[in-house]
């Protein structure tokens, strides 16, 4: 049964060009499906996680990582009796925004554009779904509902003071309500991705032999579900042995957030939607002593994992291909794609229209795809 604070797409904001709605899915299942769809959703098969999407089969890449967060974010919001199609249309958009190589690709793009209102993946994402995917005949974008790009421009809270120009530039045609909370779905997403990053992310580095199953015990959460399964299946090998340890990291989490919520939803007294938006707090929340636990699981994770000496040593590598392709399109714009001609003629007079078409084509580029272009333009092939 669906809680009265829970987004009903009856009572939906409505799209920014007007549609007339499907007979048998709802707005917000015509969002999630929209997004599912769109060309930046499947290049993020190949866009890094953490570690560059070529180096191995098996960790996530920002597709599988925006699939898992969709199933945490699925079951904690059927569990809260939230509205779990905008909750999966959210957390499935929430990374379309990110460049080539994750966070070292967006700090890399971020320098570069400094000069012209500098890079945000989140306002990036807004850009996508609004303006940059140009596949339907009546609009560009998905003409995706209110709610949805509520939920993808402040998943993580109010946006406010300077704006990055991608969601300023939307804004000012459609406004977002930049200075609230966003649904309680949404911030389900956001909750979502910290516990998907942080358990995953415990996973992918051990594969990679960063750190030990020794050494991770020693952190809070993953001590006791370590403890939990060596009581349970003592014989049992070293790698069911992890898999099951993390699974119950994962677990904890998820209850964790369930029941804090919970009692935050039913203290605020929201008997809607509106109400939630307007409390002037979160209430889909971790409980005190968990965001502790995870505040150091965190620490542990950006010592050995983020900054270590192989990830750092690909970190300066990818950069640079980066900075050497900026430049290069910003001052050959004949490089960039045929289709984009009459844009780029238009913007030949205007450094800075210019400088942000070069953003969005390098922002969308793969991993693989910005390794190929740099080997082409540059005859420095990638080690």
């Amino acid at each position: 049964m669906r809680a009265p604070y829970a987004s009903d797409p009856a009572h939906a904001r409505g799209r920014r060009v007007p549609e007339e709605e499907s007979t048998f899915r709802s707005c917000y299942q015509r969002d999630r499906d929209r997004i599912i769809h769109a060309s930046a959703f499947r290049r993020l098969k190949h866009k890094t996680q953490v570690f560059v999407e070529h180096e191995g089969d098996y960790y996530r890449t920002r597709l599988t990582h925006s699939i898992e967060v969709t199933q945490v974010a699925r079951t904690i919001s059927g569990a809260l009796g939230l509205n779990a199609e905008l909750t999966e249309a959210v957390a499935l958009a929430h990374d379309l925004g990110h460049t080539p190589f994750g966070h070292t690709g967006e700090d890399a793009l971020h320098a570069a554009m400094a000069p012209y209102g500098g890079f945000d993946h989140n306002a990036q994402a807004i850009k996508i779904v609004t303006s940059l995917e140009r596949h339907y005949a009546e609009f560009d974008g998905l003409n995706l509902t209110w709610d949805t790009l509520e939920g993808i421009a402040k998943h993580n809270g109010p946006v406010t003071g300077d704006l990055p120009y991608a969601l300023s530039e939307y804004d000012a045609l459609h406004d977002l309500e930049l200075h609230t909370h966003a649904s309680a779905e949404a911030q389900v997403a956001a909750l979502s991705d910290d516990i998907a990053y942080n358990n995953h992310d415990l996973h992918d580095g051990l594969r990679a032999g960063l750190f030990t199953d020794e050494e991770i015990i020693a952190l809070p959460l993953v001590g006791p579900a370590f403890a939990e399964v060596d009581l349970r299946y003592p014989d049992t090998d070293s790698y069911r042995r992890r898999h099951e340890a993390l699974r119950r990291v994962f677990g904890v989490m998820v209850a964790d957030v369930i029941d804090t919520s919970r009692a935050n939803l039913e203290s605020s007294k929201a008997t809607s939607a509106h109400d939630i938006r307007h409390l002037g707090r979160t209430v889909i929340m971790f409980s005190e002593q968990m965001w502790r636990d995870l505040q150091e699981i965190r620490a542990f994770l950006f010592s050995r994992m983020y900054r270590a000496p192989s990830v750092m040593v690909k970190r300066a590598e990818v950069t640079k291909i980066v900075e050497d392709l900026f430049p290069m399109f910003l001052e050959n714009p004949d490089l960039l794609p045929r289709h984009w001609a009459k844009q780029i003629e238009e913007a030949a007079q205007d450094q800075t229209t210019l400088a942000r078409m070069v953003c969005d084509y390098i922002a969308g580029m793969t991993d693989r795809f910005a390794y190929a272009e740099h080997a082409r333009l540059t005859g420095i092939a990638a080690r």
